[in-house]
């Protein structure tokens, strides 16, 4: 059975507690980030910068077989019907800030601007992608997530208009599958990702499919590919 070798960073992701806090502090940059990831972790800032920065493996883990992504017939439909224009990678800056910002979540997010800053770095190393949603030519909603071997780790999504976050969602399930990924990581499941056919496994499988995946030779493609 492949397993993960030992981080530079955190003890095992299996060392978590019953919260799934593997640990507090560290630094939030690309480096840390991309470690962490590659061992099952992900930081979840409270929002209050006075409060250790927590990082996270929860059991169990929700994640997308790719394969059995349901589409409702109504999105479907709206996917088709040209209402909204879909790239990839264009804007990468106005999806981050929208997941930050949009509806409710302004001032009361865990997308603090040190986490902002660190996925920026990580898209402009070509770690981090977007999918872009626009209406009338203006940013409607988009997804976001960091590409590890064959893992997609989606991170936030937001809308501005009706479905325009879930049309993001469905392309980029499309595009992940057309790519070879393994599977999408999505963190914890939700009655909004369960809909759609999101799973819970257990921390350890997580780990062994994460162990296998990494090796994996996908890319999510050119930036210069544009519109999808």
């Amino acid at each position: 059975m492949t397993s993960l070798p030992s981080s530079r960073f955190f003890p095992p992701a299996e060392n978590a507690d019953a919260e799934g806090v593997v640990g507090f502090g560290g630094k939030l940059t690309s480096e840390w980030l991309l470690d962490a990831y590659q061992h099952g972790i992900f930081p979840w800032p409270t929002g209050n910068p006075s409060i250790p920065v927590p990082w996270c493996s929860p059991d169990p883990r929700a994640i997308f077989e790719l394969d059995r992504f349901h589409v409702p017939r109504r999105l479907a439909q709206t996917c088709r019907n040209g209402k909204f224009r879909v790239t990839l990678d264009s804007d990468f800056s106005g999806v981050i800030h929208g997941c930050a910002t949009s509806g409710t979540r302004r001032g009361g997010t865990w997308l603090t601007m040190p986490m902002i800053r660190a996925y920026t770095q990580l898209f402009e190393e070509g770690h981090c992608h977007s999918v872009e949603v626009w209406y009338d030519d203006r940013l409607a909603g988009g997804v976001y997530g960091l590409s590890i071997g064959g893992v997609f780790a989606a991170e936030s999504m937001f809308y501005r208009i009706r479905d325009a976050s879930k049309v993001a969602l469905v392309h980029l399930v499309e595009r992940l599958h057309q790519r070879g990924y393994a599977f999408m990581d999505i963190q914890q499941l939700t009655p909004h990702t369960a809909q759609f056919g999101a799973i819970e496994i257990p921390r350890t499988e997580y780990l062994r499919r994460l162990a296998e995946a990494l090796s994996a030779i996908v890319t999510f493609g050119d930036r210069e590919e544009g519109t999808l």
